[in-house]
């Protein structure tokens, strides 16, 4: 049986338009005018509210198997679905064992079966003396490798350093797959805080000097030249330098295979703006300045910043050391997968971005980095009929009911936003609708 969505503004890849989409099974059959509608479909009327793609979050940090007391696959996947997502793509650190063999992945499959509410998928992780597992991982199914190029906050997923990656590049090309990086590099971190040893680690602006804009800047660099020798995709995760954003462009006209994603926390807050002790904003890298903040939101507009992702890191409350109120202490990390929507959708009302801009930057570009554009990230006929009813106009503030992760700690809370999620389907079913969640999880992990 055919269902009809009815909506005024339907956002294809061609443009947004008023029209039918026309789901049967699993996949879209037609966008359509409401007149071309198959007589036996079921019509539903959505009215003003638009209809994007399933939103694609290639950056989240699931935590299981190992750290479910951190998050797990049924918590994360049901918030995300109340956020709009169909598809999720696993980091392979924070979980343990860590997606660094073949064996670990099996065990990540193992324990994500029967658990998620919406699609997901796995990234490997390159890691200091995995070079030997790249290949394996790359047949046995990971998107892509996640590498840090400095010390990633959990033991057991060990940073790289130019000799090991330098091992390992020659694999991961032959793979075809994405590298993703976290591009901060010690040494500017090192000198500074050998100058901060007295500084109050209760002061966000000592996190700033901690974390800055040089140790991006100098990793990048290093990655340019690396994807230069190596030709690899590189991708660089959540950039918050904008200083980086003339060097990324130089590269890509080059013609070199780089692709560039930041975060809604980035995009949203600014240095200036947040709190001594506010230990609840840190990640790494940093929160920077307002002007850099624009200087993020131009490099959306000229295309050098490819997509916007979560870089959802949610962790146990005590972890963020609120008691303290010490950044040295904290962990860094920002639970976001709920909001996010709505939060780029509050930033893009006043800036002149339309919702064909955030379908692209959350939707298709990271289905494109993923390699699962066939399956996902544009309403399209034959691809899966997953999508999003968004209202636009609909306003409101973040309490703890509208975070749905395991621990409803945020720092969006009483942020008042603008645009709502009222609907996720996945494959043609409900899996989020009005506050309320599908029976049983439904959801599957992609293939390329």
């Amino acid at each position: 049986m055919a269902h009809a969505f009815i909506s005024k503004r339907i956002v294809t890849p061609q443009n947004t338009r008023p029209g039918a989409l026309i789901v049967e099974g699993e996949k879209i059959l037609a966008i359509c005018k409401p007149s071309e509608i198959p007589v036996d479909a079921i019509a539903h009327n959505c009215g003003d509210n638009a209809l994007l793609p399933g939103l694609v979050d290639t950056h989240v940090h699931i935590n299981q198997p190992g750290r479910t007391e951190w998050e797990g696959f049924r918590t994360a996947t049901r918030a995300a679905a109340a956020g709009g997502y169909t598809t999720l793509v696993d980091m392979p650190l924070n979980c343990l064992p860590e997606t660094t063999t073949v064996a670990s992945l099996e065990e990540k499959r193992s324990s994500a079966r029967g658990e998620c509410f919406i699609d997901w998928a796995p990234w490997g992780g390159a890691v200091a003396d995995n070079q030997q597992h790249i290949l394996p991982l790359a047949r046995a199914g990971v998107l892509g490798f996640k590498c840090f190029l400095i010390y990633p906050g959990c033991d057991g997923f060990t940073m790289i350093d130019q000799q090991q990656l330098e091992a390992a590049l020659p694999s991961i090309a032959e793979s075809g797959l994405p590298l993703l990086v976290h591009a901060e590099l010690a040494g500017p971190i090192d000198t500074a805080m050998q100058a901060l040893s007295k500084a109050d680690w209760r002061s966000y602006a000592t996190y700033l000097a901690s974390r800055p804009d040089e140790a991006e800047l100098d990793a990048i660099r290093l990655m340019i030249r690396l994807c230069r020798q190596y030709r690899f995709r590189l991708h660089i995760v959540h950039l918050s330098t904008s200083l980086a954003l003339e060097e990324l462009h130089v590269a890509r006209a080059e013609g070199l295979p780089i692709t560039v994603e930041t975060c809604p926390h980035y995009l949203h807050f600014a240095a200036e703006e947040i709190a001594d002790s506010a230990t609840l904003f840190k990640c790494a890298p940093p929160i920077r300045s307002k002007e850099n903040q624009e200087q993020l939101w131009g490099g959306l507009r000229d295309g050098i910043i490819d997509m916007i992702v979560t870089d959802h890191s949610p962790c146990p409350p005590a972890m963020k050391r609120e008691d303290t109120g010490r950044f040295d202490l904290a962990w860094g990390g920002i639970a976001s997968i709920s909001l996010a929507a709505s939060i780029i959708h509050t930033e893009c009302f006043h800036r002149g971005f339309t919702l064909d801009d955030i379908a692209r930057w959350m939707s298709s570009a990271p289905a494109a980095l993923a390699g699962i554009s066939h399956r996902a990230g544009a309403l399209e006929v034959g691809r899966d009929g997953s999508f999003v009813i968004f209202d636009t106009d609909a306003e409101f503030t973040v309490t703890r009911d509208k975070l749905h992760y395991r621990h409803t700690v945020s720092p969006y809370m009483n942020e008042t936003l603008h645009g709502a999620v009222k609907a996720t389907y996945l494959r043609g079913e409900a899996v989020y609708r009005e506050g309320s969640f599908a029976s049983e999880p439904s959801g599957r992990e992609v293939t390329l």
